[in-house]
């Protein structure tokens, strides 16, 4: 059995009502161009692909369609075994909809409302789930920071790496500045990408080979290598 890839991407949304919705403008490109580069190498990818991505959809992998954070985690937790590796790309929602303006909403909002306020809550998180599903799995997590100054970002960036126990982030947005730094967990130190196809081509070369190595060393192969690549 192979090495299996899991990547999540593209938008999430939060219903309003059953035809508006809270959402967001990621693309998903990031999961197409990561998940053709991890078949390249040899993996069985499995690419969560969020309903409304724009980007061309990944060919020569399984993907699999998401709406809502809720719908996504029971499609990992779903999954029929453990994946080496997890590329949680995916731009999910940080709020749902709580409360319409105490409005008791059965099927669609009227246009002959008076002014309504939305009340948001906190959405739940995957990221932080994914280390207790998978303990041995390579974790990849994603930040997009817009605020603030670079040092900023990084430190986001290091908190994500602590409170959810990942392997890596991938950390964008104006705060960091132009490209993409990946920030490695445990000290690693951080690497710089200036687009996503160099991008998916380091995170691939990085993590297929510890993945390939960690499998060695589980059938009593390359102890030594094993812990060099960590």
């Amino acid at each position: 059995m192979g090495r299996l890839a899991v990547i999540t991407c593209g938008p999430a949304h939060a219903p309003i009502d059953s035809v508006r919705r809270i959402t967001n403008f990621a693309t998903g490109e990031i999961g197409t161009i990561l998940s053709q580069e991890l078949a390249a190498q040899g993996f069985e990818v499995v690419c969560f692909r969020g309903e409304g991505s724009t980007a061309p959809t990944p060919e020569g992998v399984e993907v699999r369609g998401f709406t809502t954070n809720e719908s996504l985690a029971h499609g990992i937790r779903e999954l029929q075994r453990a994946p080496d590796v997890i590329f949680q790309a995916a731009a999910l929602c940080d709020f749902e909809v709580a409360d319409i303006g105490g409005v008791e909403i059965k099927n669609k909002l009227t246009s002959r409302s008076d002014q309504l306020v939305l009340t948001l809550r906190p959405a739940p998180k995957i990221l932080p789930t994914l280390r207790d599903l998978f303990p041995v799995a390579k974790i990849v997590g994603w930040k997009y920071e817009l605020d603030g100054t670079q040092t900023d970002a990084l430190a986001c960036a290091y908190r994500q790496l602590a409170e959810c126990r990942t392997d890596a982030c991938v950390l964008n947005g104006s705060a960091y500045g132009e490209g993409f730094g990946i920030v490695l967990a445990g000290g690693g130190g951080i690497v710089h990408s200036t687009d996503k196809k160099s991008l998916a081509c380091t995170l691939a070369d990085r993590f297929a080979a510890r993945c390939l190595n960690q499998k060695r060393h589980r059938s009593g192969g390359l102890f030594t290598n094993a812990r060099r690549a960590r």
